[in-house]
This record gives C-alpha cells, sequence and structure tokens, in this order.
C-alpha cells in the first residue's frame, strides 16, 4: 500500500496523518519532502500521526531521522503519535525510541507542543 500523508492543523501545530508503508521507494523520501516544507514555511511543531503505518524499513528509519535533525537545526520539533505496534517494534529494536517523543493519544501530543 502506497503512503498517504493528510496534513491538518490543531492550535498551531501540523498534524500529518500517514498511512501505509515507509519504505525505500515506497513513502520514505515523501515523510521527509512533507516535514521540510512545513519547517521551510516557518512551523515549528510537527506531529507524526503513525497509527496506520504498516511497515517501516531502514530507508524510512533513515528519512525519519534526517527530518528530526533538520527540524532540529531549525528550531522545531518532530514528535510521534500512536505508532503500529510494528513501528514501536522496530524503534524499539533500533533504540531509535530514546531520539523521538512518542505519544499514545493525540490530547497529550498536542498538550506537549505549547
Amino acid at each position: 500500500m502506497p503512503l498517504s500523508i493528510v496534513s491538518r492543523s490543531i492550535d498551531g501545530v501540523t498534524v500529518l496523518d500517514l498511512s501505509g508503508r515507509i519504505s525505500l521507494g515506497e513513502g520514505a523520501e515523501q515523510v521527509r519532502d512533507a516535514i521540510c516544507d512545513l519547517v521551510d514555511k516557518g512551523q515549528k511543531a510537527i506531529l507524526l500521526n503513525m497509527g496506520n503505518v504498516s511497515y517501516i524499513d531502514s530507508a524510512g528509519l533513515g528519512e525519519l531521522i534526517s527530518a528530526y535533525t533538520t527540524a532540529r537545526k531549525r528550531a522545531a520539533s518532530v514528535k510521534l503519535l500512536s505508532p503500529s505496534d510494528r513501528v514501536k517494534y522496530v524503534l524499539k529494536l533500533t533504540s531509535l525510541h530514546k531520539f523521538f517523543e512518542i505519544y499514545e493519544d493525540e490530547a497529550s501530543a498536542l498538550a506537549s507542543c505549547k
């Protein structure tokens, strides 16, 4: 299933609802481009809703790290919301769960951006 990204804004926070696969050739670049575009436009708080991400590979992880680094350099934040069990497993396996703030519900994620 190709990656779908739907953007919405809530109280100054941009939420990107991701659905599908984040992998080489299937969405990894889309995620990076979407985040970098928001940061270029001055967005400071970005929340990636990963509840419907069915798969992420090393290329997808690399793009998340790249986007996270770009955002941090520009005083912006990228946080993860409701990663699927599979994505949680990969984040823990690679110890990337230590780099990203991860939230299980949207209300607490949004509150952390204020």
